[in-house]
Order: structure tokens, then C-alpha cells, then sequence
């Protein structure tokens, strides 16, 4: 509630008539007082010139403010707030105040559209059961690695909370069930495109496969230029260090939003035309840059690579021995990188695996075992010395002076082929399938939002 300090007719008449009516206040002021009022504008007052003030009504320094208003459905500042701490908390904090201020009118829209799911799901009688969002709310947790009970403490040290994350699960559930009875019978793939897409994809075994992930983002001719501009901030800031799945579940208008942005496994033919290139000349860990697709703008993340039918070095199962030598603590560099070449002159000629005991008891070293090391699990630079090795060869020494010198000693390889999984009829006929029901989401959200009545405060 605002409250205005009267203190004569001036006062009294700035205020708007809707202001006035429900607090049927009258104030006079006696003729000979007037001169009194018209010196108030040019002299300064204290707090005990003020008139008595009567607050009508509560005032709560804790009420959260409406900050949009849709179709009669309140978001709050608490809403924006909490909504943006779940991103925090996904990038680990690491997000400067202008990136913030993007985030939170990008949350504003994403709840505005949650309103607008919700309401359409509701006009359709489609009610989500709260057992339905609890369960995916444990899951989640789960993917965090903590139980139910840990994850709603760290939710609220994040300043977001449990209440927020279900609302988001909620409509998320809500619209998907919408597009299930409104827009999926819509739909029509037909048998001999499957079977085209079928053929393509028989045509290229042996290429490339793909673990992507995607962040679409829907733009008009007009918007193009706007949206990639996003889209580059978005590329940005996850180079940086920021979450993409956070950013997909956030910003996402593709239907992987729900999973962080995740495709699976895919192709090169499989993808759009105009990122299909970008990707493939990406590595592991890498993001495309902002891409204009039909629709949007697209930015792609490659999470994995493999070739089918070919042996794939980082997939090959490792049998390894290690020797650990400890070092004493006022070892010098010197003293410690004679050490690394006596031990490397001893261990390259111990015989392979069968002389490990032996030379662990010359050195002063303990013997470790481990048959089931996957080489991509293993540091790059280990990777690059394990994978030019012979059977029996071991490592140069490695370590610190805290941790002790190590030597690595391959006992056992075993290159695994990654077996071509014949294209199936029902995945390429649902992929296809949930293409054009997104396409109709995005026309069909677009209706809402331009039908809609949104008040901004």
C-alpha cells in the first residue's frame, strides 16, 4: 500500500480520484490558516510538522509484488527470484549482474508462458496429480546426487526453493498433455519418409555418430537479429563456464528442454541441414556458435563422439598395474627429479606385468591393481602416453611430492567395436513425429501469447 503524507489542499488534490474515493478522507482548512499552507512549498519541515498519519489497512514489508499479471494469474518478484536462483545454483554462481538482468526478463517471458500452459491445460481439463510431480522432483534430485530432503536445503541456500522447481515440473507435465490431445492428432508422418530417412541412414555406416544437445530458440524474419544476439549472450556465457543444461531447460523452445537440452545419439543425418557441419567439426565438450535455422536460431553442444563399426581408442578397456613410491617431505625438485629417472630407468626394464612385485620391493613402492579402467576415464595426458603403449610397457614416473611418484604399467587391452544398431522404424517415426509437434507448439504458444491480457507492474 502507498501511503501519502497530506498536509493541505495541494496535497489533497494531486491525489487520483480512484486513490480518494475508498478512503473517504475530507480535509478543511480554516481561512485564516491558508497563508500557513501556502509558505509549506517554500520552508523546510521536521518530522513533528507532519499531521497525524491513520494507516488504512495492513502494510507488510514482507508482500511479495506483482510483477505481471496474465489473464489474471500473478507472477511475483519471489517468482522471478527463485526461478533465477535455480539457474544460479545450475552455473555454480558464476554469472556477472548484467547476464542477471538478461536471466530474469528471460524468466519473466518463460513464467508468463507457464501461465499460459497451465491455463490452456486447465481450460482443457487436464489436471497434473501432485504424486506425478513429486516423483520427477526425486528424480531430479537424484541426478544431483542427493535425497529429497538435501535437495529442498539446497534449493533455499540457492535462494530458490522446492515450491519453484515443482511449479516449472508442473507445467512442464501440463503443455505436454495439451500438445498429446490437441496438436498430436494434427500430425501426419508418413511411412515412405521414415523409410527415406531409413535409407539415408543405412547408407552411412561407418560415419560419425553424435551425443548432442540442443537449445532452440524460435525467431521471425523480423526478430532474427534480436534472438541471435541471445542466442551469442547464451554461447558466451557457457563458454565461460555457465551450465548448458541450465540454459536449455531455461531458454530452450525445442521439446528436449525438459531433459536440458539432450538428443541422444544421432547422426549427421539426422540433424538439421545448416548445423549437421558445425557439428561435426566440433569436439567433445564444445558448443556451436549461434546458428540460423528454419524457425530460429539453434546452438548445438557436442557431449560424445564414436564411429560405428570401428574401434574407438577411448572406448578400450585398460588392465593396469601401479607402482606408488613415496617421496619424503623435504624433498627437494632436484632430489625429487633425480628419483623420477631412476625409477624410469628400473621400470622400463622390469619385464612387464609379471616383474611389478618384484620391482616394488627393490624401489619401496606399494602395487596396485585395476582391470576395468576405461580410457576416456582417464586424465588426457595419460591418455596420449597409454595409447601409443605395447602390452607390458609402463608410464614415465608422474606425481608431487604430497602424493608420491606413480608409474602405470598396461598388462591387458581390449578394443571394443561399437556394434552398428540397425535404424528402427518407430525411433526415426517418433523423432520425425515430435519435429513437426514442436513446430505446431511453437504456432500454438504463439496464439496464446497474442491473445493473451498481460498487465506488467
Amino acid at each position: 500500500m502507498k501511503l501519502n503524507f497530506l498536509t493541505g489542499r495541494r496535497a489533497l488534490m494531486a491525489l487520483a480520484p480512484r486513490v480518494l474515493a475508498p478512503m473517504a478522507l475530507a480535509l478543511s482548512v480554516p481561512a485564516g490558516n491558508a497563508s500557513l499552507f501556502a509558505q509549506a512549498a517554500n520552508r523546510s519541515f521536521s518530522a513533528n510538522d507532519l499531521p497525524e498519519l491513520v494507516v488504512l489497512g495492513d502494510v507488510d514489508p514482507t508482500l511479495r509484488k506483482a510483477q505481471a499479471i496474465v489473464n489474471g494469474d500473478v507472477i511475483t518478484d519471489t517468482d522471478i527470484d527463485q526461478r533465477l536462483g535455480l539457474v544460479l545454483a545450475a552455473n555454480g554462481g558464476r554469472v556477472d549482474d548484467a547476464e542477471k538482468q538478461r536471466l530474469r526478463l528471460q524468466i519473466i517471458r518463460n513464467l508468463i508462458d507457464e501461465k499460459l500452459q497451465l491455463q490452456e491445460a486447465a481450460e482443457n481439463d487436464i489436471r497434473i496429480n501432485e504424486a506425478e510431480v513429486t516423483r520427477s522432483f526425486e528424480r531430479i534430485a537424484q541426478n544431483f546426487k542427493r535425497t529429497p530432503v538435501q535437495f529442498e536445503a539446497y534449493l533455499r541456500q540457492n535462494t530458490s526453493s522446492p515450491a519453484s522447481l515443482k511449479s516449472q515440473i508442473r507445467a512442464e507435465m501440463a503443455w505436454s498433455r495439451v500438445l498429446r490431445r490437441k496438436v498430436e492428432p494434427l500430425v501426419n508422418v508418413g511411412d515412405d519418409e521414415v523409410q527415406q530417412v531409413i535409407d539415408k541412414l543405412n547408407a552411412a555406416k561407418g560415419k560419425d555418430e553424435f551425443h548432442v544437445g540442443e537449445i532452440f530458440l524460435s525467431a521471425s524474419p523480423e526478430t532474427l537479429d534480436a534472438v541471435m544476439q541471445d542466442a551469442s549472450r547464451i554461447v558466451g556465457q557457457v563458454r565461460g563456464g555457465a551450465s548448458f543444461v541450465a540454459y536449455a531447460r531455461q531458454f530452450s523452445e525445442a521439446s528436449s528442454a525438459g531433459l536440458g537440452g539432450d538428443l541422444g545419439w544421432v547422426r549427421g543425418e539426422q540433424l538439421n541441414n545448416a548445423v549437421t557441419a558445425a557439428v561435426a567439426a566440433l569436439q567433445p565438450g564444445q558448443i556451436t556458435d549461434a546458428i540460423p535455422v528454419a524457425g530460429g536460431v539453434a546452438i548445438m553442444a557436442l557431449i560424445e563422439k564414436r564411429q560405428v563399426l570401428a574401434a574407438d581408442p577411448l572406448m578400450a578397456m585398460l588392465s593396469l598395474k601401479q607402482l606408488t613410491i613415496p617421496l619424503k617431505p623435504e624433498t627437494t625438485e632436484a632430489q625429487a627429479r633425480a628419483r623420477v629417472e631412476e625409477i624410469g630407468g628400473l621400470t622400463q626394464n622390469m619385464g612387464g606385468c609379471g616383474g611389478v612385485e618384484t620391482m616394488a620391493q627393490k624401489i619401496g613402492a606399494e602395487v596396485a591393481t585395476n582391470d576395468a579402467v576405461r580410457m576416456k576415464d582417464l586424465p588426457a595426458p595419460l591418455q596420449a602416453i597409454l595409447g601409443r603403449m605395447s602390452i607390458g610397457e609402463a608410464t614415465p614416473a608422474f606425481g608431487s611430492a604430497e602424493e608420491g611418484l606413480r608409474v602405470l604399467v598396461l598388462c591387458g587391452r581390449d578394443d571394443t567395436q561399437v556394434q552398428a544398431k540397425a535404424p528402427n522404424f518407430e525411433e526415426i517415426f517418433a523423432q520425425m513425429n515430435d519435429e513437426r509437434v514442436n513446430m505446431r507448439a511453437r504456432r500454438y504458444l504463439r496464439d496464446l501469447r497474442r491473445d493473451a491480457i498481460v498487465d506488467y507492474r
